[in-house]
């Protein structure tokens, strides 16, 4: 059986992951994917493997991520934000490093909800005088 040595949440507007960090090759799996097929662009996949290169374990260990809600963005950034949290679990002299970079802050930006007799957040019905 294979032992966990991390488990980090990572969220991101409406996106949660949750990350598993195992002693390894290196190898990122999302969902049951890889993680260059899991996402469809290039920029993604670095996006997620940043607190990896920072802390320079891209090939110590091996990743498995759940990840859920969102889009593909916000997934990758919940994902990052997973990583760099349990990499803090593992060795918290990485914390500096990490924090510097800005990956352990959680982006508490999100979509504003619609309010009642409103068209959108805060867009209004036009007005009319007569």
């Amino acid at each position: 059986m294979v032992k966990n040595i991390a488990i980090g949440t990572g969220r991101r507007k409406t996106a949660v992951a949750r990350v598993f960090v195992r002693e390894g090759s290196g190898k990122i799996v999302i969902n049951g994917k890889d993680a260059k097929d899991y996402f469809a662009t290039e920029e993604q996949v670095k996006v997620l493997t940043q607190p990896l290169l920072v802390t320079s374990s891209d090939s110590k260990y091996d990743i498995l991520i759940n990840v859920v809600g969102g889009g593909m963005n916000g997934q990758a950034a919940a994902c990052l934000h997973g990583i760099a949290r349990a990499l803090v679990q593992i060795d918290p002299d990485a914390r500096t490093s990490l924090k510097s970079n800005g990956f352990l802050t959680r982006d508490s930006r999100m979509v504003e909800r619609k309010k009642y007799g409103q068209k959108g957040a805060r867009r209004r019905f036009q007005f009319s005088k007569r």
